[in-house]
């Protein structure tokens, strides 16, 4: 698989030497023209329309196994263990930035899908993305989200900040210290089986166990830059992890 996706340092003029490393889409998705035109559900009209300036704050809630494998609104099929997302009014495929407020903890989620079509909230995250950001069990939770643009062909989801802000438990190869990137392989609720994925990719693979959700994460790593880690994620791919995800530190 050809990498669509490459990760690099902000590149405008006075960056700061910490701004995060943000997704460059190289070879991006077009519009689906469809998803572009006025809607209207329960009485209420959307319009979509190109947001550049996109940046709210609101609530988040999320979707999982009932809408497993159905057609998102781009056509694309649903993976609810992917870093996706439905929006009622960003182009479709985009890319988002999202914070949980709650523990800081930042993903790039694909947004490929309509809603939710709740007036008090503004991103339907998949349960993977839920997972990732530490709002699965809440259920709905405050967060930020940012437009990026627009998604690449295939995939786009990243984990750009794994631990929480405050109150964080002791580093773990999830919770990478600054310039430090890891690629997580998978998660599995059994041991036995992350430990056979991790053998089988190498001596960089390792388990992290160390949460409180009960999954068993096969991480890939250290890589000293991000351009490094990609490389690494690809070949990961390659191997049959097509989720495979890269985690980073501001």
């Amino acid at each position: 698989m050809a990498a669509l996706l490459s990760l690099v340092a902000a590149c405008a003029s006075g960056a700061r030497p910490d701004a995060p490393r943000l997704p460059v889409v190289t070879d991006p998705a077009p519009i689906v023209s469809g998803t572009m035109r006025p809607y209207q559900i329960r009485g209420r009209w959307y319009q979509p329309a190109e947001q550049p300036g996109y940046d709210e704050t609101g609530l988040a809630s999320w979707y999982g196994e009932q809408f497993n494998g159905r057609p998102t609104a781009t056509g694309e099929r649903f993976d609810m263990h992917a870093l996706t997302a439905a929006h009622k009014t960003l182009p479709l495929p985009g890319l988002v930035e999202v914070t949980n407020l709650a523990n800081g903890r930042r993903i790039v989620v694909r947004v490929n899908d309509r809603g939710p079509f709740v007036d008090n909230r503004i991103i339907d995250l998949s349960r993977g993305s839920a997972e990732a950001l530490g709002l699965l069990q809440a259920g709905v939770g405050e967060v930020r989200v940012r437009y990026l643009g627009r998604a690449p062909r295939t995939g786009g989801g990243t984990t750009l900040q794994y631990a929480a802000a405050e109150g964080a438990s002791p580093r773990s190869p999830a919770t990478p210290s600054r310039g430090e990137y890891w690629v997580q392989a998978g998660s599995y609720s059994d041991r036995h089986a992350a430990r056979r994925v991790a053998e089988e990719l190498g001596a960089r693979a390792t388990v992290d166990g160390g949460r409180n959700d009960g999954l068993f994460r096969v991480l890939v790593g250290p890589w000293p830059d991000p351009n490094a880690a990609e490389r690494s994620r690809q070949a990961v791919i390659a191997r049959g992890y097509a989720d495979a995800l890269l985690i980073s530190a501001r």
